[in-house]
């Protein structure tokens, strides 16, 4: 029986990774999007600044996320050629994961150009980035055995 709290095996598992590190873009990019809708656009408010914060950190844990996904891809799969569900999934990660940053860009962007209000645009760019989360947790969840 393997030891759950050996060291090697947690951080060499083949896939193991991108497993614990995807729920972080998730949960900061779902938070996000709600604190932004509850702000309502102002951009002087509480909720817009951790709206903010949450958008800019969910861009920046994105990066590893997307990194480990490949990794584990290489090393479970040794490369192989995508198929099936791990095509979608790939798919549908790499849409999320432009969404999240550009999201994350439309805020970081106004506040340098026009620091009052928020564009109305962004809340479809948001709302589409969080069913794509929705779909690629989905069926990540179905890859890694979780939803069979």
């Amino acid at each position: 029986m393997v030891n759950p709290f050996d060291l090697r095996t947690v951080l060499l598992a083949k896939h193991a990774q991108h497993v614990v590190l995807i729920h972080f873009p998730i949960a900061l990019f779902i938070t996000g999007v709600a604190l932004d809708l509850l702000s309502r656009g102002k951009r002087d408010s509480q909720l817009a600044n951790a709206a903010y914060l949450n958008l800019s950190f969910a861009a920046l844990a994105v990066i590893p996320a997307v990194v480990t996904g490949l990794l584990a891809w290489q090393f479970a799969l040794d490369g192989k050629r995508l198929k099936g569900l791990l095509l979608f999934h790939v798919i549908a990660a790499t849409t999320a994961a432009m969404l999240v940053i550009a999201s994350w860009w439309v805020h970081w962007r106004t506040g340098k150009a026009e620091p009052d209000a928020l564009p109305k645009y962004r809340i479809p760019i948001e709302l589409l980035g969080v069913a794509v989360v929705a779909i690629t947790a989905h069926l990540g969840g179905f890859l890694s055995g979780v939803n069979s």
